[in-house]
């Protein structure tokens, strides 16, 4: 079978409203579900498969239908987050209507949280759930006729898949368990990409991609919206992971975004990994997400050894009891410690801020503000505090009475580009939150000192051009 996986293009995200400065800025990363869905099936199965990432190619829609009339697939896998919905939805539209016979397969976090929601869209007739690789390619193997009672046997076998029999009710096998064992999965199909294209603003290096070391985080944040990963901590070897860095500089890729929730848990394991790095002496430049509590100074001078350029922080507020309010398990003390040492290590950093979080009014949003500049990161991403649909956050929002109905399962039954993302107004309206969070944006990015600095940093023309462009938008907000 002829097997098309498609990242759709980011016309209709949901929250547009939202400036989201750095996330819109920072170029095309690859689909790394997508590559890793590719290398297991390609290994595990003999269909043919190509991946279409429409938004690296600059793709519209007509350029996927053409592209999918030109392919002519058997079946079309799409991942679908709550914010590309519409797109997503748009995309396996266009696959029915050129050929009503291509089956649609969804997967992804919103298909995990929404899977009956999910299979009722009516241009879908399958949906993966959780951790796709082992369902996905059991599908495939499996995939037939609905008319055939066998085929249905077969398919209500195979954990992890929802789907609709013969009559039309919905079937969900279950969940399938997480993939303990990550270093048996093969390493991303990047080859199935145009890998030359991926950048970054904050990227030093051209192209890069992105990495996930481990899966799963152990914290209990109240706002996380990656549940289809869970919360055990399951970690590649050190081994493992530089294979795959290394394969990557033999493709001529040299920087690596790593995904990890928090890559620095297992201490021990982030030691073998940059002594590993420097045993092979692999000349690259790689960023992490970390916790402050899980770094110390002997930590960041072996990543800073390694390659390792940048560091991103969650630090969300800067007051104590909101940090609490959020299930942070973190200390301002912590906080403050982490972007000293980093700095000192020579490590750039990424502080990301949450304003009107549970606790927080204007008061407090404003400190925060000026905790960002005090903590002199060398980048800042502010977001306006969002329930996002399962997290305790949400639930919390529904309690109060913040958020009157279930917004998100109301838009999951009834997609509409029209949806606005419910944000957390128990002290400030909408409107005032998003004043504030443009009015932090301008007032971090825009400072002289911090412009000359940043200029004066730049090591290349297309690296100024990026930067130039990114400061043009933050004038325009």
């Amino acid at each position: 079978m002829k097997v098309l996986l498609i990242n759709p293009p980011m016309e209709d995200m949901i929250m547009s409203d939202s400036p989201m400065f750095l996330d819109e800025e920072r170029g095309y990363n690859p689909p790394l579900g997508l590559l890793y869905l590719s290398s297991y099936a390609i290994e595990h199965s003999k269909h043919h498969i190509e991946i279409l990432d429409s938004q690296v190619e600059e793709m519209d829609y007509k350029d996927i239908g053409n592209k999918i009339e030109d392919f002519m697939p058997d079946i079309v896998g799409i991942q679908a987050m709550t914010f590309t919905l519409m797109d997503v939805i748009k995309t396996a539209e266009i696959v029915k209507k050129i050929n009503p016979g291509i089956k649609v397969i969804l997967g992804g976090p919103h298909a995990n949280i929404f899977p009956y929601e999910t299979i009722n869209l009516s241009c879908v007739d399958y949906v993966i759930l959780g951790e796709g690789e082992h369902a996905f390619t059991d599908l495939l193997n499996n995939i037939g006729s609905l008319d055939n009672t066998s085929s249905q046997d077969k398919l209500r076998e195979i954990k992890g898949i929802v789907f609709k029999d013969s009559n039309g009710n919905a079937v969900n096998t279950g969940a399938r368990d997480f993939i303990e064992n990550l270093d048996m999965l093969p390493f991303p199909a990047r080859k199935l990409t145009p890998h030359q294209k991926y950048t970054s603003l904050l990227a030093k290096r051209s192209p890069v991609t992105t990495m996930i070391t481990s899966r799963g985080c152990p914290y209990k944040c109240t706002y996380c919206d990656r549940p289809h990963l869970g919360k055990m901590f399951r970690a590649r070897s050190a081994k493992n992971v530089v294979d795959e860095m290394e394969e990557c500089v033999g493709m001529g890729i040299k920087e690596f975004l790593i995904y990890d929730d928090t890559f620095t848990i297992d201490r021990q394991r982030v030691i073998d990994i940059c002594d590993e790095i420097c045993r092979r002496k692999l000349d690259i430049g790689w960023d992490i997400r970390a916790r402050v509590n899980t770094v110390d100074k002997e930590m960041l001078l072996k990543l800073r050894k390694a390659g390792c350029e940048r560091i991103h922080y969650g630090v969300e507020a800067s007051d104590q009891k909101v940090l609490d309010n959020l299930g942070k398990g973190i200390t301002l003390k912590q906080v403050k410690d982490a972007f000293r040492w980093t700095k000192q290590a020579k490590i750039e950093t990424l502080a990301y801020f949450m304003i009107g979080s549970p606790g927080e009014g204007r008061e407090e949003i404003l400190k925060t503000i000026d905790f960002a500049k005090q903590l002199k990161p060398d980048f800042v991403s502010f977001s306006v505090t969002t329930p996002f649909p399962e997290t305790e956050l949400y639930k919390m929002a529904l309690e109060k009475g913040i958020i009157k109905t279930d917004v998100w399962k109301e838009f999951a039954e009834n997609p509409s580009k029209d949806f606005r993302a419910p944000l957390w107004t128990e002290n400030l309206t909408r409107d005032e939150l998003m004043e504030l969070l443009m009015y932090a944006y301008k007032n971090f990015y825009t400072r002289p000192g911090y412009i000359i600095k940043k200029l004066m940093n730049v090591r290349s023309i297309p690296e100024l051009k990026r930067k130039v462009k990114a400061g043009l938008r933050m004038f325009r907000l």
